[in-house]
């Protein structure tokens, strides 16, 4: 059984959890969100192995490009990934990963983009179900009024990320 190397960061908005697993980024997610226990299970059973608190060098480049982000130096994150979940969710964070840097989408707009308008809640759900937060972007998800909706990491730090990348302010919608 392999292992799942974590580490911990606190960033500006809030202190995450990042995980890697043959030298991908599996887990970048809020430390203490609310669905934590529920995405740990996911990603732990999916890839039959465990979290070890243990320093490697991919956690060690997210957490350079995550500071990197938060420093304005760079607006794109270009650490290997593992998605884990179903093909619908990973169709949907795929996705997320399109939405450039300063602009915003909704969910709606995401489901025409998967061609399944009627998708709408499944995609809220996939969205919700990220564990690669910031990283896969989510927080650049808004209401179609272009109201702030739910975020994992809380809608205080949803709107700290959307400031600092400024497409609150214009909501600009990709």
């Amino acid at each position: 059984m392999g292992v799942i190397k974590t580490a911990y960061y606190k960033s500006p908005v809030g202190e995450l959890i990042l995980g890697s697993y043959n030298e991908k980024l599996c887990l970048c997610d809020w430390r203490y969100r609310r669905m934590r226990t529920t995405i740990d299970n996911r990603i732990q059973k999916s890839l039959n192995t465990t979290y070890e608190l243990a320093s490697c060098p991919i956690n060690e480049e997210a957490i350079r490009q995550l500071e990197a982000y938060f420093n304005q130096s760079e607006t794109t994150f270009d650490v290997p990934l593992k998605l884990v979940g179903t093909e619908f969710q990973q169709s949907v964070w795929e996705e997320l990963i399109n939405i450039p840097y300063g602009k915003t989408s909704s969910y709606l707009d995401l489901s025409k983009k998967l061609n399944n308008e009627k998708a709408l809640r499944a995609v809220a759900s996939a969205n919700g179900a990220n564990a690669i937060s910031i990283i896969v972007p989510c927080h650049r998800i808004i209401g179609s009024d272009g109201s702030l909706v739910g975020y994992a990491g809380g809608l205080p730090a949803k709107k700290r990320l959307l400031a600092l990348e400024s497409s609150y302010q214009q909501l600009e919608l990709f």
